[in-house]
C-alpha cells in the first residue's frame, strides 16, 4: 500500500536564532493566496499570487518592514476582492497600519453594482493623490508599478504589440499612465528613490520596445491638470497592469 503523505509542517527543521518575521507575515502570505487563488494574470496560465509575492519581494529587496511587506502581499484585495466588506475586516485584521497602506494603493473599490469609474479617470485620481502620499503606501504603490511595468516589458519581447490588447484602454493611455506614475513619484519627497530610478528605467525600455518618439511624460502629464472633469482620489484612496481578475479578465 501506499504510504500516506507525510505534513511537512510535522517535519520541518525549525530554524534557530531569531526570526526576521512574524507569524503575521505567514498568516498573510497564507490569506493572500487563498483570496486569489482562483485569479490568474490576463490571458495567461500564471496564478495571480505570483505578482503578489512580486511586489512583496520588491518591497523588501527596498528595506521595507513587516507591515510593509504584509500590505503588498494585500495590495489588490480591497480592490479586487468581494464581499467588499468581507475584504475590509480581513486586511484590517492585519492591524491600521497595513490597512492605511492598502487603502492608498487602492484606485477606487467597487461600488455596490461592482462599477467603478472610467480607466483613465481612476488612474488621473490616483496619480494626483501619490503627492501627498507617506513612504510606506509610495514603497508599496512603486513595487507594484514595477512589477507591472516588467511583466509588460517582457511581453513586449515576446509577442509585440499584441500586449496591448490586453488592456482597457489604448497604447498611449497606459504610457501615458505610467511616466505619469514616476513623475508623481519623483514629487514626493518622501519617494524611495532608488525604486523610482529602477522604475523610470523600466518605462523607458516600455517607450522603446513600444517605438514610443518620447517620454511618456512633460506635455501629457500636464492634461491630469487640465482634463476636464478630473478629479482627485482621497489621501490614502491600481493601475494599467497586464493582470487579470479572478477567473477573468480584470478591469
Amino acid at each position: 500500500m501506499p504510504k500516506r503523505p507525510v505534513d511537512p509542517m510535522r517535519t520541518l527543521p525549525l530554524p534557530r536564532g531569531k526570526t526576521l518575521y512574524s507569524l503575521r507575515f505567514l498568516a498573510a502570505l497564507d490569506v493572500a493566496a487563498v483570496m486569489f487563488a482562483t485569479t490568474r494574470r490576463k490571458k495567461t496560465r500564471i496564478p495571480y499570487v505570483a505578482h503578489l509575492l512580486g511586489v512583496c519581494a520588491i518591497v523588501l529587496e527596498h528595506g521595507g518592514t513587516e507591515d510593509e511587506a504584509i500590505a503588498a502581499l494585500l495590495h489588490d484585495t480591497l480592490e479586487d476582492i468581494s464581499p467588499t466588506k468581507r475584504a475590509r475586516r480581513t486586511v484590517r485584521a492585519f492591524g491600521d497600519d497595513v490597512y492605511g497602506i492598502v487603502l492608498g494603493c487602492t484606485q477606487q473599490t467597487p461600488d455596490r453594482e461592482g462599477k467603478k469609474a472610467p480607466w483613465r479617470e481612476r488612474r488621473e485620481a490616483y496619480v494626483a493623490a501619490l503627492g501627498h502620499e507617506p513612504r510606506s503606501v509610495l514603497l508599496v504603490s512603486a513595487a507594484d508599478k514595477l512589477n507591472n511595468a516588467r511583466a509588460i516589458v517582457a511581453d513586449l519581447r515576446v509577442i509585440g504589440e499584441k500586449v496591448w490588447k490586453r488592456f482597457n484602454a489604448p497604447k498611449e493611455d497606459v504610457l501615458w499612465y505610467y511616466g505619469a506614475l514616476v513623475d508623481a513619484f519623483r514629487a514626493n519627497p518622501a519617494h524611495p528613490a532608488a525604486l523610482v530610478d529602477e522604475l523610470e528605467r523600466v518605462v523607458a525600455e516600455m517607450c522603446r520596445l513600444s517605438g514610443a518618439t518620447g517620454p511618456p511624460s512633460g506635455a501629457q502629464k500636464t492634461s491630469l491638470h487640465r482634463r476636464p472633469g478630473a478629479t482627485r482620489r482621497p489621501a490614502h484612496g491600481h493601475d494599467a497592469d497586464p493582470r487579470t481578475t479572478r477567473r477573468g479578465a480584470r478591469a
